[in-house]
């Protein structure tokens, strides 16, 4: 069913909005678009000069280069994601592997390669431990414990760390494989993540179907995978997006309106899509029937990355991506294997990066170097020629046991409702976890509107 904002239109066309979407990232691109979908008019408002929020891109000044604000990376899983993307005609610029294989080279520089066969899940995982030559018998048996993605539910309470060992996993399963991974997903280190979390990402990711434990990079930077096209389908659909437009947000009991500047609207629903650090910042007032959604905001700790970008003058590595166990720098991916070229343009990521967040760029680039000359031996006869640091001090809030309750998308305001991957999804903070929370928040809006 197709909303009709015609039969709803009280001011004249051209200054009504139907929906106010608070921020330009993942979660309120996904949610603006949805609703396009449905026929409602969507005015989208983003604070920074840019849109993208914590999944962005910038223009380096040496390169030219469009480079991303972060290594991000998609997989099969991501169901609501890719729906987000086919809407906006940009699912093709996301290449997903056939079936999961993951380059690894362990502390002692040894290269191995996990590659899961074309069978179900999760027998792929099973059977392609069993030809993995990094790992023994003894590991092999302690994953087959893994193969329903742990027990649901258990051990709650306990960190990544504790859950793993109360599924009977290895100290070298751990090392090489659930470590590496709990990272990369949570942003925590498994002495702080909560294992009931990361059990479930691997429910979702290896207990279904083969494609969804399969890796997925985008072909291009992140604006034009979903920032700008995201913006045209909102704009032909009757909508507007605006940046450098610093939203504030009055509620009671009764409605929302927002404000920007000296400009007051007055739509039909409110969607705060920002990240949950900026949510008890963007009320006007201090609403009572939000108090506990901002005191949990406010009390909800961050989590940094830090990803380090190096360009050298030749190709060092034939890889997609090249796990670190045991580095600080967890991850290594080779843009040139995805745009073309006769250079190596790396982007080492570290997640978790608390004990590194503060060094200084040089640092930063030297730590990455002697990594990489240790575990990649071409790197040692290359030339760098350009390294630039992103930092992420909040890139995203933490998950580990004790943390404040994450709100529903409904709120106690007639109207109001929340987006963004800080939202009740079931899953740590990911670009998902942002997109199901953006479809769900639309989907919540257009039954708000219908019965109005």
């Amino acid at each position: 069913m197709i909303f009709d904002p015609a039969a709803h239109q009280e001011s004249p066309p051209g200054s009504f909005y139907d929906v106010v979407v608070i921020g330009g990232g993942f979660a309120g691109l996904s949610t603006a678009t949805a609703l396009a979908e449905k026929g409602i008019r969507v005015l989208v408002l983003e604070a920074r000069p840019a849109l993208g929020g914590r999944a962005s891109a910038f223009v380096d000044p040496a390169t030219g280069e469009r480079v991303d604000n972060g290594q991000h990376v998609l997989t099969g899983a991501y169901r609501e994601t890719f729906r987000f993307l086919r809407r906006i005609g940009t699912e093709a610029q996301v290449h997903l592997q056939p079936g999961l294989a993951v380059d690894i080279i362990d502390r002692d520089g040894r290269a191995s390669r996990l590659t899961c066969p074309e069978i179900p899940a999760p027998l792929h995982l099973l059977v392609g431990a069993l030809r993995w030559d990094a790992i023994g018998w003894r590991d092999r048996f302690a994953l087959a414990r893994m193969r329903n993605g742990g027990r649901r539910g258990g051990y709650p309470g306990a960190t990544v760390r504790e859950w793993l060992a109360a599924h009977g996993q290895t100290p070298r399963l751990v090392d090489l494989l659930w470590e590496p991974l709990a990272v990369a997903a949570l942003n925590q280190s498994i002495d702080e993540g909560a294992g009931e979390m990361f059990g479930e990402v691997l429910r979702r990711t290896f207990t279904f179907e083969r494609r969804d434990s399969s890796l997925g990079l985008a072909l291009c930077a992140l604006d034009d995978l979903y920032v700008n096209p995201s913006t045209t389908y909102i704009e032909r659909s009757g909508g507007a997006v605006r940046a450098n437009a610093v939203a504030r947000v009055r509620a009671d009991y009764a409605a929302a309106s927002v404000r920007v500047k000296d400009e007051l609207f007055h739509p039909r629903a409110v969607i705060c899509a920002t990240a949950w650090y900026a949510l008890p910042t963007l009320f006007e007032n201090s609403p009572p029937a939000v108090a506990n959604i901002i005191r949990a905001a406010e009390s909800t700790q961050a989590s940094p990355i830090v990803t380090v970008n190096l360009w050298f003058d030749r190709p060092v590595t034939s890889s997609t991506f090249v796990g670190l166990p045991g580095r600080s720098m967890q991850w290594v991916f080779d843009k040139r294997a995805l745009f073309g070229g006769s250079t190596s343009h790396l982007s080492l990521v570290s997640s978790g990066a608390e004990a590194l967040v503060n060094s200084s760029n040089q640092e930063l680039v030297d730590l990455a170097l002697d990594e990489l000359r240790a575990a990649m031996p071409p790197v040692r006869s290359a030339t760098l020629r350009r390294a630039v640091v992103v930092r992420e001090k909040r890139a995203t809030f933490s998950v580990a046991p004790g943390q404040p309750t994450r709100p529903r998308t409904a709120t106690p305001v007639p109207g109001l409702f929340l987006a963004g991957d800080w939202i009740d999804t079931g899953l740590p903070a990911t670009i998902e976890s942002a997109v199901v929370s953006g479809h769900a928040a639309a989907a919540a809006v257009v039954d708000f509107l219908r019965a109005g």
